[in-house]
């Protein structure tokens, strides 16, 4: 039952990423301003809220991505992610390749996860 849901979640937020995506690259210029004055601040808050669970403990550990066997040191892929994606890359935003049926990504475990949509 967890594993349905975890799909229908996972599912739901790569089709809200293609819509958002999609929107930006096609809308009009109103239509355009008024996804971005309702979505920027729910994006803000979600990359908040996910950054917050990866601020490292007192010993300069990220808790979201350590195990009990092994410790991952900060900065984590999380923060390295926000980093390159709202930093570095927001001067020189890149196309985004075409939704693929098949997703590769990192899990925040830094594995590799694949997983049909």
């Amino acid at each position: 039952m967890d594993e349905i849901l975890g799909q229908v979640l996972r599912n739901a937020v790569w089709e809200r990423l293609d819509m958002l995506s999609e929107l930006a690259n096609r809308a009009d210029a109103p239509s355009l301003l008024s996804v971005a004055r309702s979505e920027l601040p729910r994006l803000t808050e979600g990359w908040r809220a996910m950054l917050a669970a990866h601020e490292p403990d007192e010993k300069g550990n990220c808790p979201a991505c350590s195990s009990r066997w092994r410790q991952q040191k900060a900065p984590c892929s999380v923060w390295q992610a926000a980093y390159e994606h709202l930093v570095a890359g927001g001067l020189a935003p890149t196309p985004q390749p075409a939704r693929h049926a098949t997703r590769t990504r990192v899990t925040h475990t830094g594995r590799l996860a694949t997983g049909a949509r």
